[in-house]
């Protein structure tokens, strides 16, 4: 079992991490590691999505179920690939200053012992560098402080459901 919880502040509002972090369709374009990401099918607020994450000679797919719960949450559930059992979410909580603060959790065993022991070996560093490549991708689309461009309506920020 390897486990991370992580809690950063940032200086964007709940609306636009979530937005960043909901569109799984672009991680491949930021995401160290991912080398494709798709996502399959959309249900209303639940989508299915398929990611390949790949470094030297690993490569596996994983497939998940990811429901979101605009602005204030998005749940990971794994559906199939290399893992025993995956569990994810993200948290994303207001702060009175308009910031918010993530907190991010995974919880996951490989099926493969080798597999395991060696992302154990470097996974808090993997998860590390992973959330510090949303928070580089928050600053280059929404800039340094993304609180200096907040409009009246957030709201325009919820991801689209595409049926």
């Amino acid at each position: 079992m390897t486990k991370h919880i992580e809690k950063r502040n940032l200086p964007y509002t709940p609306e636009q991490l979530f937005t960043l972090v909901a569109e799984v369709d672009k991680y491949q374009q930021f995401l160290p590691w991912c080398q494709k990401s798709v996502i399959k099918r959309r249900e209303g607020d639940v989508f299915y999505a398929d990611l390949i994450i790949g470094y030297k000679m690993v490569r596996e797919k994983f497939g998940s179920k990811v429901s979101l719960e605009y602005p204030e949450r998005i749940n990971v559930e794994y559906l199939s690939g290399p893992m025993k059992y995956l569990s994810n979410y993200w948290q994303f909580i207001r702060e009175e200053d308009g910031s918010c603060t993530i907190d991010f959790y995974v919880d996951f065993e490989f099926k493969n012992l080798i597999l395991q022991n060696l992302m154990g070996v470097f996974f808090n560093e993997l998860v590390r560098r992973m959330v510090s490549a949303f928070e580089q991708r928050a600053r280059e689309i929404y800039g340094e402080n993304g609180l200096d461009k907040i409009t009246p309506s957030d709201s325009d920020l919820k991801p689209q459901s595409k049926v």
